[in-house]
């Protein structure tokens, strides 16, 4: 199938069949696909958490609104927003770059520069905004290459943040929760695996100018 033919195929999931999971190679795909995400500046200002263990999934859909698909899914992603972007991140991220490119730290002085800037301009609350917005872009890919490898997924806004924040630790690692996204297979008795796609006409969804 082509991209777009796999793209229709793809729905939000709602009903995972927990006894299918995804193999080992096809979760490294998934995370590889993740990790080639672009991002603003390539900063990446999030990380991503793998949920496998059930009985963590069990205290993540109390928090969600008892939504089956977190019990069910073979995994669960939890984008989380980095809440401390600060100058030392983007020290980090220039080392890498200088690293992993083989390029004198000195000629990338006026892109730090700018990036500190921008970071530095923006109030906590704003970057923690921007933050999640990078994710959802993750989030995209994630769902993009789930398709394209006959993987189901299914975005979800659901929950409650804090709580899943609390149950993953993720203040103590400088992080809270943005958007989730359960993977893996679905159920043959899914209704809505088979109803059609319903979306904006090209001609109103496309503005050309």
């Amino acid at each position: 199938m082509s991209l777009l033919e796999k793209l229709n195929w793809r729905y939000a999931t709602k009903k995972f069949d927990p006894a299918k999971k995804l193999s080992a190679e096809q979760l490294d795909n998934l995370l590889s696909a993740v990790q080639l995400s672009p991002s603003s500046a390539g900063l990446q200002a999030y990380r991503v958490l793998i949920v496998e263990d059930q009985e963590t999934k069990e205290k993540l859909r109390e928090a969600a609104r008892g939504q089956q698909q977190l019990t069910q899914a073979s995994h669960i992603f939890v984008f989380a927003a980095e809440t401390n972007l600060d100058e030392a991140y983007v020290t980090k991220y220039i080392d890498s770059i200088a690293a992993t490119r083989g390029i004198d730290r000195g000629n990338l002085a006026l892109f730090e520069q700018n990036i500190k800037g921008s970071v530095n301009r923006m109030a906590e609350d704003q970057k923690i905004v921007w933050d999640h917005k990078q994710a959802y872009i993750a989030l995209g890919v994630l769902l993009s290459a789930a398709a394209d490898m006959g993987i189901d997924a299914c975005p979800m806004e659901g929950f409650e943040a804090g709580k899943f924040d609390e149950i993953l630790g993720l203040k103590e690692l400088g992080l809270t929760t943005s958007v989730i996204a359960p993977v893996g297979f679905r159920a043959d008795d899914d209704i809505f695996s088979h109803a059609l796609k319903v979306r904006r006409p090209k001609e109103e969804l496309f503005i050309h100018i």
